[in-house]
């Protein structure tokens, strides 16, 4: 069930960071590096998983928690990504496709693996929206993303998860991707959802934290940047601390 990670990130007005890793994508010196970073400057949760991830990952579940305490939570893009070294799960329901294998499919072969696993289990609606580029999401799921410019189909897809009982609404444009999510997409999600945002895909600055966080996002997720310059780590984290 979620409760202490779910509650901990959102039980108050703040602004939370996400860190995504994929575990293809960062090798063993690499991974060390960024989970050292991240335990520095206040990253809140790290997420661990990506489309294309096949091979086990409690290696570098085991890697991140020997050296730091910050919950790793699963990102999964398929089955092979289930882990019970994790500390919680994002359960993903595709919203924005049509693919029954995403919206229920999964969830039903992998259901008693997570009823013993001990994981905190976040419902999630997952949204892909357009960003003008074709992500291994799109690819490897076989399903549209919503058009950036149909804002109201956005919303109502995000207002129904919330109406069918999710716990979270997750707004992506794709990983890898330089045109994110627009503010003003998120602004209309916010106005509509009561449940918490998070806003992911292209975020590359500090100005595109900021600027997402001033649109009504409670959280955002960054992972490519972070993949190509570890470095910048601090500089994003830091942003939420202007909301406080």
């Amino acid at each position: 069930m979620y409760s202490e990670i779910y509650k901990s990130l959102f039980s108050d007005n703040r602004k939370v960071f996400f860190l995504l890793i994929d575990p293809e994508k960062l090798q063993a010196d690499a991974l060390k590096r960024t989970a050292e970073a991240a335990s520095r400057v206040g990253v809140d949760v790290i997420l661990v998983g990506g489309s294309l991830t096949s091979l086990p990952i409690d290696e570098t579940i085991l890697t991140i928690k020997s050296i730091t305490h910050i919950p790793v939570v699963l990102f999964p893009g398929n089955l092979l990504q289930l882990s019970a070294k994790a500390d919680g799960i994002l359960l993903l329901s595709l919203l924005s496709g049509r693919n029954p294998e995403y919206l229920i499919g999964n969830h039903v072969l992998a259901s008693q693996f997570l009823k013993k696993s001990g994981l905190e289990i976040i419902p999630t609606g997952y949204i892909l929206v357009d960003g003008h580029y074709l992500s291994s999401v799109e690819y490897i799921s076989n399903t549209r993303p919503i058009p950036s410019e149909k804002a109201d189909i956005v919303v109502a897809t995000a207002l129904a998860g919330e109406q069918l009982g999710l716990k979270l609404v997750y707004l992506e444009a794709g990983s890898g991707t330089n045109d994110r999510v627009r503010e003003e997409i998120v602004m209309q999600v916010r106005k509509n959802i009561s449940i918490p945002l998070l806003v992911g895909g292209g975020i590359r600055t500090s100005a595109d934290i900021r600027n997402i966080y001033k649109a009504g996002a409670n959280g955002v997720v960054v992972g490519t940047a972070v993949e190509e310059d570890y470095k910048i780590l601090p500089s994003l984290a830091a942003v939420k601390n202007e909301f406080l």
